[in-house]
């Protein structure tokens, strides 16, 4: 049994991430159990980032979900430490062999080769382009992105190529790609979409920990629009009965940040998700943790989440029916239903390299 003295011990341990615990993969054969065996032993140091190198031969990821509006993707990192406990893409780390806990926001893994991967894959006679989407699964702007650079060095690739691009993130370190991202837009090759979860600083700070304040990304949407790109505010995830009453606030302070349109996604609990979120709600939200599952399960037809395709994004029911009137009433209301710009396609060109016999005409 953890004894309580422990259970403190170990919440020092992990100050500054999100979820409680580390359980072992799904997939692992055996199991970790902290045991109290009466020896005196010294407080554990804080958790750190370790971060392993990948170099995969492949990094254009392709899908065919009917409800996920692009057909390929990329990821310059696996796992991600701004640690947000409701991450849905946190079981996907049991696949590496570690846990969708603290593993998933500790134990990273950069793939500085991906420009050159992608570079090889965009130069494929048999490529045919549509826009990528980048920060599908973990940010690209994490934190260590600024020792990595792996994200500016897709970017260069990208605009080189002239190739559409679609950018999800919370991180500010997006401004630094300022540059890049403003004449891909002028070019019609860039849009980005910025998450904003809740305008409570203090809340923010416990559900998504090493994110950037939800007035800093704000003031990210501020910068973006005043360089001309194209950006969206995704209220996401919306969690009922903790940030569901936010929606038209955020909505409107995104607008006056200069947004052009707007999105939403209702809390995603898949595999180990539930359970880590679980955990942190008895942690941080004791007082609302019945409430938040009970309207969870009230929109996931009694479950803790539903992935059918068409419901998974927005739930069912009454409540979700309510959440989904608010959002096209506030929408409208602020001029945020045009949605943006269509992306270009045929500015694609593949670069000549150093040798290649250029055309005359």
């Amino acid at each position: 049994m953890v004894s309580e003295l422990d259970r403190k011990i170990r919440a020092e341990a992990r100050r500054g991430r999100g979820a409680t615990s580390n359980d072992v993969g799904r997939f692992e054969p055996y199991q970790r159990v902290g045991i109290d065996d009466g020896w005196q032993q010294e407080a554990p140091q804080n958790l750190q980032t370790h971060v392993a190198i990948e170099n995969p031969r492949s990094v254009i990821t392709r899908n065919n979900s009917p409800d996920i509006a692009f057909d390929r993707s990329l990821n310059p990192y696996r796992g991600c430490e701004h640690g947000c406990i409701y991450c849905f893409a946190r079981p996907t780390h049991a696949y590496l062999g570690y846990s969708a806990g603290l593993d998933f926001e500790t134990r990273l893994i950069a793939r500085p080769n991906a420009p050159k991967r992608l570079e090889k894959e965009l130069s494929r006679p048999r490529y045919r382009v549509a826009p990528i989407a980048i920060g599908t699964n973990t940010d690209p702007y994490q934190p260590i992105e600024a020792r990595y650079r792996v994200m500016r060095g897709v970017l260069a690739v990208l605009s080189q190529f002239r190739h559409p691009v679609t950018i999800v993130t919370k991180g500010t370190l997006i401004e630094r790609d300022l540059d890049l991202l403003t004449d891909m837009a002028q070019a019609g090759l860039a849009h980005v979409g910025v998450s904003v979860t809740t305008l409570d600083a203090g809340l923010s700070r416990r559900m998504e920990p090493r994110v950037p304040s939800p007035a800093r990304r704000l003031q990210v949407i501020e910068r973006l629009a005043a360089a001309g790109i194209p950006v969206r505010v995704m209220v996401a995830p919306v969690v009922p009965g903790l940030t569901d009453h936010e929606l038209e606030a955020i909505l409107s302070a995104a607008k006056d940040a200069g947004a052009g349109a707007a999105s939403y996604i209702l809390l995603r609990l898949p595999g180990e998700v539930s359970g880590l979120f679980q955990d942190w709600l008895a942690e941080h939200m004791p007082d609302r943790a019945n409430h938040v599952m009970g309207r969870m399960r009230e929109m996931r037809g009694g479950q803790d989440y539903d992935a059918d395709f068409g419901a998974r994004m927005v739930g069912q029911g009454a409540f979700a029916d309510l959440l989904r009137h608010r959002f096209a009433i506030a929408r409208k209301r602020l001029g945020l239903t045009t949605g943006l710009p269509t992306l270009r396609c045929d500015l694609f060109a593949v670069p000549p390299k150093a040798g290649d016999q250029l055309s005359l005409f």
